[in-house]
């Protein structure tokens, strides 16, 4: 019974070693999305209407998940896709790319990222890091005929997670070069740090209650912001 019993914890302890193996192989979580992906481009097939929308897809960290799931009213009036995943970096979002955007051949792609890496999410980071992965995403689509958007980063001056780092400064800086390589790029650029900003360099607590994550009000101030950045950009 002793032996009977060791094989089975053994047994169950290699499952429970497998499994939590697997979990940390997917990093950048390409199962996240991934069933459905398969689900939206299977309606694509089967519905023409479907397939005559033009789809713009959000990839992102949490703010775009969360942003999603508040308002989803405005995801899907506007044919928006939600590809936010909560505590991504650009590295991440990098390696997600053509699963979670490129595949489903969308109209537009809108680009928000940096804050995480700024954390220290998956490690150190700095801006010439965070810009080579924003802009290997925004060479990704225009590669493929994806329309870009590329937006701020929100305001914050602290992470919850993350107290000892001073995000402030480098949040004004990494978004002053995201706008220089927009423009010089001639793609469009999104300014949802400027109606969020408080005096503090943080986020308004008007418009969020952790410093970093906007409420729906705060996603309200900036949904018009994010619609006329796509409206321009396909009409280029």
């Amino acid at each position: 019974m002793k032996t009977k019993a060791k094989l089975l914890l053994s047994a169950l302890l290699l499952t429970g070693a497998s499994a939590v193996e697997c979990a940390a192989q997917d990093w950048p979580a390409l199962n996240r999305y991934r069933d459905d992906n398969q689900a939206l481009m299977e309606a694509r097939r089967n519905d023409p209407a479907e397939a005559q929308k033009k789809w713009v897809v959000f990839m992102g960290n949490s703010i775009t998940q969360n942003w999603a799931k508040m308002d989803p009213d405005f995801f899907t009036t506007h044919n928006y896709i939600g590809r936010g995943i909560s505590g991504q970096t650009s590295p991440q979002m990098l390696l997600r790319f053509r699963q979670d955007v490129i595949d489903l051949a969308p109209k537009a792609v809108v680009i928000l990222a940096g804050t995480n890496d700024i954390a220290g999410n998956t490690g150190p980071s700095n801006i010439k890091m965070i810009m080579d992965n924003i802009v290997s995403m925004a060479q990704l689509a225009r590669a493929n005929g994806i329309e870009v958007v590329l937006c701020s980063v929100l305001p914050a001056n602290r992470y919850r997670w993350a107290p000892e780092v001073k995000p402030a400064e480098t949040i004004v800086e990494l978004n002053r070069q995201i706008k220089a390589y927009a423009e010089e790029n001639h793609l469009t650029y999104a300014d949802f740090y400027t109606p969020l900003v408080d005096d503090q360099m943080g986020l308004n607590p008007a418009y969020g209650n952790d410093g970093v994550h906007p409420t729906l009000d705060g996603y309200k101030i900036i949904e018009p912001l994010a619609v006329e950045a796509i409206e321009k950009a396909l009409a280029r």
